[in-house]
């Protein structure tokens, strides 16, 4: 489906479709089960999680991280 499909879309404000935005996640995450989640994807996952739990002291707090993408910009 696209936004042209329902004009009223186009119609709402930038603050509107993010409630929008905000009522159809609400709506999605109630039922998960019908939701697959990609073999790859739970392998990075895996992986990001084995990490964290050997090295919990590498995490970035989000100052730091807020740092590091501004000086790659």
């Amino acid at each position: 489906m696209r936004m042209a499909e329902i004009p009223q879309i186009a119609e709402l404000n930038k603050a509107e479709k993010i409630l929008l935005i905000e009522e159809l996640w609400d709506e999605i995450s109630m039922d998960d089960e019908d939701i697959t989640v990609l073999v790859s994807h739970q392998k990075e996952l895996d992986t990001r999680l084995k990490n964290y739990r050997n090295n919990p002291n590498q995490l970035l707090t989000l100052q730091s991280l807020q740092n590091k993408i501004a000086k790659s910009k």
